[in-house]
């Protein structure tokens, strides 16, 4: 996506950019699946020359013409019926997220508005700023689709400083996952990581492929980074709302967090994220020695991480 178009060239069919993302993701779809996993018989042991399904065999399964699906492959998506979608999804065995995806793509090829100039930096109201700082026991942020982090409370600060030690801002967790040497030491599960955070932009660029705060995100990490390349070219989208973050933090060590998200308001793309550990747990120990350690600390954002290359422990089961 980015490199390849200028979101906000008005000389050309603004369309022409979804119809590509409709065309990557179903052909990428189709790839996995093979035809014993749809059910389908083979003849004779024939030689095929794609790994997963062809296209009429997916028009065949959707129960559609395969002239159709190929133009609804190719973006042609005028038209297109919530049954039809229902039966390419299931054709193709997606998922919640997979099919929310494909709808967004659709959508979006049949739009005929303008792209948008920059977006304003997006805020966060001061009641939600208080919420968080309510939160005096638990790491709490608030991030947009992009992976900003927008707000935090003073523990939240402390348990992601090495993601705030970059100057930048606001602090970006799919910078910092992908940019920064710490990265690899800090997630303990860094390569999950890695594939949540491009499945969460690719499916908010799905959402809406003119913002330019991420397009320019996207190009940045598309330019500086091979294993972003290589994970964006997958087209991979996931709904990650709950689940145990692994980290090792340079301060406190090894902290195994449950962590869950909220919707925010009515701000575009803005979720709460919250980590809770077992109560009485090791992890719960080390949380609270870094709530020690960040009232001493004036400047938690500016902290710098320690050069900690303590391996992790390879016997963690993954998240």
């Amino acid at each position: 996506m980015a490199g390849r178009n200028d979101p906000l060239d008005t000389n050309r069919d603004i369309r022409d950019d979804f119809r590509a993302q409709i065309r990557e993701f179903l052909g990428t779809r189709r790839a996995r699946v093979t035809p014993e996993q749809a059910g389908l018989p083979l003849y004779g042991g024939e030689r095929r020359r794609v790994t997963g399904l062809r296209r009429e065999e997916v028009a065949l399964l959707a129960g559609i013409s395969s002239e159709y699906y190929t133009r609804l492959e190719r973006g042609n998506a005028t038209g297109v019926s919530e049954g039809v979608i229902d039966g390419i999804a299931q054709a193709l065995q997606l998922d919640e997220a997979e099919r929310i995806h494909l709808l967004d793509l659709l959508r979006g090829a049949g739009t005929t508005r303008p792209p948008r100039r920059r977006p304003a930096q997006q805020r966060v109201r001061p009641t939600v700023q208080r919420v968080l700082d309510s939160m005096t026991g638990t790491p709490a942020f608030v991030l947009s689709g992009r992976g900003d982090i927008l707000a935090a409370n003073l523990l939240g600060r402390a348990l992601f400083s090495p993601v705030y030690a970059d100057p930048a801002r606001p602090p970006n967790n799919a910078r910092f996952v992908f940019l920064d040497p710490h990265a690899t030491t800090f997630f303990r599960h860094w390569d999950q990581v890695a594939g949540d955070t491009v499945a969460m932009l690719r499916a908010e660029a799905g959402r809406d492929l003119y913002d330019r705060r991420l397009t320019d995100l996207i190009g940045e990490l598309s330019t500086r980074s091979e294993e972003f390349r290589r994970r964006w070219a997958a087209h991979n989208v996931r709904m990650h709302t709950t689940g145990v973050k692994l980290l090792h933090h340079p301060v406190v060590g090894d902290l195994d967090l449950p962590f869950e998200t909220f919707p925010v308001g009515d701000g575009p793309s803005q979720f709460l994220l919250t980590y809770t550990p077992e109560p009485a747990s090791p992890s719960q120990d080390a949380l609270n020695l870094l709530a020690s350690w960040a009232t001493t600390n004036d400047d938690i954002g500016q902290y710098e991480p320690a050069n900690d290359s303590e391996p992790a422990d390879s016997a963690e089961t993954p998240t």
